[in-house]
């Protein structure tokens, strides 16, 4: 088997074919090509190392046969060099333009023309060398990233899992928050409308430090956390305080590391999901778009899971109801743009509810919602809401 490299060598002159195939076949496998027509046949079956072509031919000339190399992945690499016996300055640069590596006039200086064809080659394997050597340098680094990345999840998951046992809260809050977050931002990316604050985000981090948005309840007593009834001011001030605490939690974290988007949305998830669109919210009283979009979007998902949810103070709502709840805070509680997504996603906010559950999700109609006066239960205002 020759495995010597491969250069075809096409021109429709008959005598630079013969002289080139005698010039090369001493270290190289040649196929001498009469036309591009011929080329173009045989590299169905061949892939060659290199190409050396003509520019003036009848059926089709060199600059339109390297277009059409390139556009082909299979020979997209592979170097082309121009011969032509026309020293013609435009020419030359066009072919460099198209993606030749070199140009070789012709009649042919045999020890000049090797020359360059092994340099050439000498060049092209040891950028295909590096190419590998970098691909599998890349995949350390993505399997190391990867690794990072689990292992970051997997200890976030386990302090969100400590809050939520310190919270009583009958479990999969955090991961359901997660799965709310995520119907709600796929239409908001699809959509464009909120492109100036989403072209910032990094999608790697984002859902994933959503898990942080309440890990400031580690710092407030068990006994306010759990109080089966309604608190009272005092103790509903020391609960506000889950937030600040949160924030300065992220915030020494950030003194001894190096900025991270994970960091950030973190930090907007948190300080954001208690404020309210119309400013009666807290830690800041934030009003509209002084809220991070981030916390925006974690009220409608929190206040949903809350409604939803046992907590020692409430009974669980239905998904119906605690989707009426949410769009009659519109313009009030929550940004009245994403309620519209909201809207949108209801359903699926449902069925995610009830799959936690266990419950069988029923047939909805599109765009359906029972109002909150329905045969379900008392009007809103008579409605236990979520302590937030």
């Amino acid at each position: 088997m020759d495995n010597r490299a491969k250069i075809m060598l096409v021109d429709d002159d008959i005598v630079t074919l013969t002289v080139g195939k005698n010039m090369l076949q001493r270290s190289y496998e040649v196929y001498p090509l009469p036309s591009a027509t011929k080329l173009f046949e045989i590299l169905r079956h061949v892939t060659p190392d290199m190409i050396l072509l003509d520019i003036e031919m009848p059926d089709m000339n060199g600059h339109e046969v390297i277009r059409r190399l390139r556009a082909n992945k299979r020979f997209n690499d592979v170097p082309v060099i121009f011969v032509s016996a026309f020293c013609d300055e435009n020419s030359e640069l066009e072919g460099l333009n198209l993606g030749a590596i070199d140009y070789v006039p012709k009649p042919f200086s045999a020890p000049l023309l090797l020359k360059r064809i092994e340099n050439h080659l000498i060049s092209t394997q040891r950028k295909k060398e590096l190419a590998r050597y970098n691909a599998g340098l890349q995949m350390l680094i993505d399997e190391k990233t990867k690794y990072v990345f689990d292992l970051q999840n997997a200890v976030l998951a386990t302090v969100a899992d400590l809050v939520e046992c310190r919270d009583d809260v009958t479990g999969g809050h955090v991961a359901r928050t997660q799965k709310y977050l995520r119907l709600l931002i796929d239409p908001l990316l699809e959509n464009g409308s909120h492109q100036k604050e989403t072209s910032s985000w990094n999608m790697d981090f984002l859902i994933s430090s959503a898990q942080l948005h309440d890990v400031g309840k580690i710092a407030v007593n068990d006994a306010i956390l759990n109080k089966p009834g309604k608190l009272t001011t005092e103790e509903f001030e020391i609960m506000k305080t889950h937030v600040v605490a949160g924030i300065k939690a992220i915030k020494k974290i950030q003194m001894h590391t190096l900025d991270h988007a994970f960091l950030r949305h973190a930090e907007a998830f948190i300080a954001g999901h208690h404020e309210k669109w119309d400013g009666s919210g807290y830690p800041l009283g934030l009003r509209g778009y002084a809220i991070s979009l981030e916390g925006r979007l974690m009220a409608i998902a929190d206040v949903y899971d809350a409604l939803i949810s046992t907590r020692p103070y409430k009974a669980p709502l239905s998904p119906e109801r605690a989707t009426s709840i949410i769009i009659e805070g519109s313009g009030s509680h929550f940004d009245p743009a994403l309620i519209e997504i909201f809207r949108l996603v209801e359903a699926d906010f449902a069925r995610v509810a009830r799959n936690e559950r266990g419950e069988p999700s029923p047939p909805t109609r599109p765009g359906f919602t029972r109002h909150i006066n329905d045969p379900l239960g008392a009007p809103a205002d008579k409605v236990h809401q979520p302590r937030q």
